[in-house]
């Protein structure tokens, strides 16, 4: 039990030491990962869906 105890006293004393960001940089931060996911999700979309068309065709044509 001492070494957790131990454990958590010296946790809480390096997230004292953290750089934490401000409240408007998480906000930017936040926003940039929303924006960057949403482009990849919508990028990996249009090339699924031109894929699976591609291949439709593909097997259309040679069955």
């Amino acid at each position: 039990m001492r070494k957790v105890l131990d454990y958590v006293k010296e946790t809480s004393a390096e997230m004292k030491h953290v750089s934490w960001p401000t409240r408007r940089q998480a906000l930017v931060y936040t926003a940039v990962v929303i924006v960057i996911s949403l482009a990849t999700a919508l990028f990996l979309g249009a090339f699924d869906f031109l894929f699976t068309k591609g291949i439709g065709r593909f097997l259309e044509a040679v069955v």
